[in-house]
């Protein structure tokens, strides 16, 4: 147990300074190429983070674990809005760009709906649901491509040359602070895992919350980091862009290779997903403009806290 405990103070490690990284070559993209750090963090970054998510759920989805693949999932999405943005906007305001506000929740929302539907029909995510899911993946990425390339702007030779020099830089802290992310969400979920089974912890109780917020560390870490440095963006962008890749590839991919039971138990758990995005269309739209306020954060952090409780006495 002592050894366990180590590996996960190792893993924290690894996720601090990877996170530190990610942020900082992300950011470094975002200016060298004038793309909004929304972008960024929809796509590059997002999607590094989430690699725990996608490799936890291909395994468990492989091997025949069921909850595990489906319950990861909806967990992390849960804890990435409760518990990291309303952590983030405690820790500092979040700002919502227009886009935010207008087409990137609502696509989130769009995304969650469509998956609990098809979720439903069957109990499952049969091959064709998963292909579903894939190509929506695949709609969402040109769209954000396509946001990028009309947000660029043309740039001199010299100012191309000396762009690519920093460029090359700034892929490398990218990729350096995603290989410390997986590392670290790898050490800090294995021993949570074991720590878990310990206690005689049920496998549906452990995706949710063990396995769910230690796949979900890189987005909390890397979120807080980008906060508390006055990146909103990245921020938001991260915790959007991972629940869209959480729900339509991290799912859709295991899905292609091994069909996945859903339990209608788990409806509970998505209708306050559902909720909690609605929830953040209304802090977007009210109160301080296009801000999400401290007692935002607050209010996310309360329901995240009674979320855990509901799961713990249902045990």
């Amino acid at each position: 147990m002592f050894t366990n405990i180590v590996l996960i103070i190792i893993g924290f490690i690894f996720l601090i300074k990877g996170a530190e990284v990610l942020v900082e070559g992300a950011s470094g993209l975002a200016k060298r190429f004038h793309i909004p750090e929304i972008i960024i963090g929809l796509t590059v970054v997002s999607i590094g983070t989430s690699m725990p998510e996608l490799f936890v759920s291909l395994t468990a989805a492989v091997d025949g674990y069921q909850d595990m693949a489906i319950g990861n999932v909806v967990g992390s999405n849960i804890s990435n809005l409760l518990l990291i943005v309303g952590f983030s906007a405690i820790l500092r305001p979040l700002e919502f760009q227009k886009s935010t506000k207008f087409i990137d929740i609502p696509i989130c929302f769009a995304t969650t709906i469509i998956f609990m539907i098809l979720a439903n029909i069957g109990q499952g995510i049969s091959r064709l649901d998963a292909a579903m899911l894939s190509i929506l993946f695949a709609a969402f990425i040109i769209y954000t491509i396509y946001m990028a390339k009309s947000s660029s702007k043309m740039d001199t030779t010299e100012e191309k040359e000396t762009k690519e020099r920093k460029t090359i830089w700034n892929i490398l802290f990218i990729l350096l602070g995603i290989v410390g992310l997986k590392f670290g969400a790898d050490f800090v979920v294995d021993n949570a895992v074991s720590l878990a089974r310990i206690f005689n912890v049920s496998e549906k109780i452990i995706s949710l919350t063990i396995i769910a917020l230690g796949t979900s560390l890189p987005e909390l870490v890397t979120s807080v980091v980008a906060a508390a440095k006055g990146s909103s963006d990245i921020s938001i962008g991260n915790i959007i862009g991972s629940n869209i890749f959480n729900l339509l590839f991290v799912i859709g991919l295991p899905g292609i290779i091994n069909p996945i039971n859903y339990s209608i138990s788990y409806n509970v758990d998505m209708t306050i997903l559902v909720v909690s995005i609605i929830m953040l269309a209304i802090f977007a739209n009210t109160g301080k403009k296009n801000c999400m306020t401290r007692a935002n954060g607050a209010i996310y952090l309360t329901m995240y806290l009674s979320y855990m409780m509901l799961l713990f006495a249902k045990q």
